[in-house]
């Protein structure tokens, strides 16, 4: 069963990315890749390339994005979405997603964190 890689967006802290990997998960934030300021479709498309599930705070504009990958039957490896957590608490749940899901089971969904309380 293929392991979740997360693509964190722009406004998630970097250092989530950085503590995951210490942790042997697969985490790249945009500002890594090198791909700031790039629009939410353009960070959708790189992270479907890339076979990679988004993680972000912006709820609204993914969600919406990937109705719209949905209805043109395109896919995606999943969005995580999230409230804005204080560290510790955002790092919690990211680990409790990250050990009971797999790529697949991710595939084409929107996941909500607040699940992974």
């Amino acid at each position: 069963m293929p392991e979740i890689s997360l693509y964190l967006d722009e406004d998630v802290r970097v250092l989530l990315a950085e503590v995951l990997r210490s942790r042997d998960y697969k985490a790249l934030h945009v500002l890594e890749a090198k791909r700031t300021g790039k629009s939410d479709e353009e960070q959708l498309a790189y992270a479907v390339g890339k076979k990679m599930t988004v993680f972000t705070h912006n709820i609204g504009d993914y969600i919406k994005l990937s109705r719209s990958y949905i209805k043109e039957n395109r896919d995606h490896f999943g969005v995580v979405v999230s409230d804005q957590l204080p560290f510790n608490e955002l790092l919690r749940r990211t680990l409790k997603f990250l050990s009971s899901n797999s790529r697949e089971a991710v595939k084409n969904r929107i996941m909500w964190l607040q699940d992974y309380k």
